[in-house]
């Protein structure tokens, strides 16, 4: 299958971008509402997840699912959608061989252009972020990545949570059996280390 073409900026690489291997992963926190009620339900600064598959040629590329196709997209622009700019990124404690990057990377390309599921569901035909990360390590390297819970699960240990939100989301009928998995869970993930935190890079 071909890979999408991408434009490949030229702008000086940047400190993350120096450091960069494929098969990072990178966490943001976008400021639109229903991605900050996911950070909110997880307790978490995070609400979105890529994961990087080249960094060869010019500016490093991050395969996310995003609003409202999966896609490919240039470092400088998947960090700018993030609140101050902020950036975390976390590795696998094996860093993926040369093979393995090239398996993430196809992985990935097979999911460019699936539709965004806005209601988060594991199993739908869609994709959302968390589940696109963990579906392309599984595919590629057979390694599972986050925790699948459902949407009970996952608000029994946040039982304070405000669900006005959801509950108009989800129109009066939030599905608490749906099982997902969370950008918080993947960054928690025994299997990865953090590797750059550019909030603590602040002031």
């Amino acid at each position: 299958m071909r890979t999408p073409a991408i434009a490949v900026a030229t702008t000086p690489p940047t400190p993350l971008a120096r450091l960069l291997m494929p098969g990072d992963l990178l966490f943001i926190r976008v400021p639109a509402r229903p991605f900050l009620e996911v950070a909110a339900a997880t307790r978490s600064w995070t609400n979105h997840v890529g994961v990087v598959v080249e960094t060869g040629r010019g500016e490093p590329l991050v395969a996310e699912s995003t609003f409202p196709l999966a896609r490919f997209t240039p470092l400088s622009r998947f960090v700018g959608r993030s609140v101050n700019r902020d950036v975390v990124a976390a590795r696998m404690a094996c860093a993926p061989r040369a093979d393995q990057a090239h398996r993430l990377r196809a992985a990935a390309a097979r999911r460019t252009g699936v539709l965004y599921d806005t209601g988060f569901n594991l199993h739908s035909r869609r994709q959302f972020c968390s589940r696109f990360v963990r579906e392309v390590f599984d595919e590629a390297l057979d390694i599972e990545l986050g925790v699948v819970q459902t949407f009970e699960q996952l608000y029994a240990c946040n039982a304070d949570a405000d669900l006005r939100f959801w509950n108009a989301w989800f129109l009066g009928r939030i599905p608490w059996a749906r099982e997902t998995v969370t950008p918080a869970s993947l960054l928690e993930s025994p299997l990865v280390e953090l590797i750059f935190d550019k909030r603590t890079l602040r002031g």
